[in-house]
């Protein structure tokens, strides 16, 4: 473990976490959206119209930030929920022509985050990380790290 708390695993990642943040809710900016907004509408670009709870499980968020996020992607004509014919209580999402427009430029914006995040690696180096990176978010996912005094 490093010396220099600045230099933890900890601190580190919190510093990659809130520089990436910065960076893409700045470019986000440009196309009216907010930090996570993407993430739903890549979602639903990859696995179609979602019954809302899924959407918001896939993403890993609770279902009040869920509807906040709904509600301005709505408000923006980005998607649409409908009621579910079968069971009025659910809600279908899907995107809407004008999010489907939208599909380019934020690929564009994505690929632009990735490039600068990726500046000074090698391709190689970028893999490794990813890879490291999924072992540490799949370490922070689990349940027993979760409740207080958890050991490893």
């Amino acid at each position: 473990m490093p010396t220099d708390v600045e230099d933890s695993l900890g601190c580190l990642m919190a510093r990659a976490s809130l520089g990436h943040r910065s960076l893409l809710g700045a470019l986000l900016a440009e196309i009216d959206l907010y930090p996570g907004q993407d993430r739903v509408l890549n979602v639903l670009w990859t696995h179609g119209p979602q019954y809302q709870n899924k959407l918001a499980a896939k993403l890993g968020i609770d279902m009040s930030t869920m509807t906040k996020s709904l509600q301005r992607l709505e408000r923006s004509g980005l998607v649409s929920r409908s009621p579910c014919p079968t069971n009025r209580r659910l809600s279908i999402v899907s995107t809407t022509p004008k999010g489907d427009a939208l599909r380019p430029r934020l690929r564009g914006i994505e690929e632009e985050v990735h490039r600068r995040l990726a500046r000074g690696l090698t391709p190689e180096q970028v893999e490794t990380l990813c890879s490291l990176l999924a072992v540490v978010r799949d370490n922070t996912c689990r349940e027993d790290l979760r409740s207080p005094g958890a050991g490893g």
